[in-house]
């Protein structure tokens, strides 16, 4: 397990190389146990991420990361990569970024119970997520979300499968 501070070191290198390579770091895990496994997730505006942008920012922080010897304990796999369309929401940030979206999330109401929300996010002000479905407006604290995430069936229009023609 990486203590905070080696977390917070291996943050700041990703977050250095991927400003170099013209991308912003969206966010990062690292498991341990079997499989362990340092995932970082890059994003670039205009267009999103490529290949090369991962691939790029996957040799930097790999050399980076073995100079430095900053995480301990043997082998781990580096997987750099998009968050993707349904993109998970863990900084206030990210959901700024997502204004007019569709989005998921839990919150810890006042009694301290866990509910959960689905609706369109209007906007961010200071710390309040402003949102609203069917049933109206809707503010948040953005300290009580436990979990937030884009709903990307919103942004994909359903194809056939392949081979298959529509009727």
């Amino acid at each position: 397990m990486l203590s905070d501070n080696q977390l917070e070191q291996v943050r700041k290198f990703a977050e250095e190389i991927a400003v170099r390579e013209g991308c912003v770091l969206y966010d990062l895990e690292f498991h341990d146990g079997p499989g362990r496994a340092l995932r970082v997730y890059i994003d670039k505006s205009p267009g999103g991420v490529s290949i090369a942008d991962c691939a790029n920012v996957s040799r930097g922080l790999n050399l980076r990361l073995d100079v430095e010897d900053v995480i301990p304990g043997g082998h781990y796999d580096l997987e750099v990569s998009s968050p993707g369309l349904d993109r998970k929401l863990t900084q206030l940030w990210h959901y700024s970024a997502v204004t007019g979206q569709r989005v998921r999330l839990q919150f810890r109401d006042e009694a301290g119970e866990i509910k959960p929300y689905e609706g369109n996010l209007i906007g961010v002000e200071d710390t309040k997520l402003k949102l609203e479905n069917a049933k109206g407006p809707f503010e948040l604290e953005f300290v009580t979300v436990q979990k937030g995430r884009v709903l990307a069936q919103d942004v994909l229009q359903k194809k056939p499968a392949p081979g298959k023609k529509k009727r």
